[in-house]
């Protein structure tokens, strides 16, 4: 593997922003399908937070497919749902996009933790990250299955070997928390002025 697992995904955020700074829906989607061979190397312990992302992933390249030039910008996806106050459904391309990015703001807390806490075990970075992102936004049954899930996390030290391929995996982290962060913050100011942001899971 040339350079780390991250290294497909840093090519990728270099590119999700128009030049006049807009950010672009296929690139966006592309940035964030890169970040599931990561998660696959979680095993079990990340397997329904990997459905969760893949799922999201295909509902809005789907929508991003029935127009691409009309959909070309990532808020364009949602905007017709905004307007037609249908954005708040649960198969609707807005809530899809609002779990996709929350998903990776625990992704990024995740990553950010194994490179700020060198001396946590994995389950307890994961946890952690869990408790800062998406577990204010679920419910009592999502919480416990998680709980579940991250008994099954991977050895730390292992997890970070087979990410690292032949590159410098710390490095890589540190870009991608860096770089991608920025992007998630930004979709949240749109979503929140859109009055989407504080959506629960039922």
């Amino acid at each position: 593997m040339e350079g780390t697992v991250f290294t497909p995904a840093l090519e990728g955020i270099q590119h999700v922003k128009s030049e006049a700074g807009e950010i672009l829906t296929k690139p966006f989607l592309e940035a964030c399908k890169h970040i599931l061979p990561v998660i696959d190397k979680f095993g079990a312990a990340m397997a329904l937070v990997k459905t969760d992302i893949g799922g999201n992933i295909t509902r809005l390249e789907t929508k991003y497919s029935s127009n691409p030039a009309g959909f070309n910008y990532l808020y364009n996806l949602v905007k017709p749902e905004i307007e037609t106050k249908t954005a708040k459904g649960s198969s609707s391309c807005t809530n899809g996009l609002l779990w996709l990015t929350r998903a990776m703001d625990f992704l990024v807390e995740l990553f950010r933790n194994l490179l700020e806490h060198q001396d946590w075990a994995m389950s307890r970075a994961c946890t952690e990250a869990y408790g800062k992102t998406l577990k204010k936004w679920h419910g009592w049954l999502a919480s416990s299955s998680f709980s579940v899930a991250m008994k099954l996390a991977p050895d730390r030290k292992k997890f970070m070997e087979v990410i690292s391929g032949n590159g410098n995996v710390e490095a890589d982290i540190e870009k991608f928390c860096t770089n991608f962060s920025p992007l998630l913050q930004e979709i949240h100011k749109f979503l929140a002025s859109v009055g989407m942001d504080d959506l629960k899971a039922s």
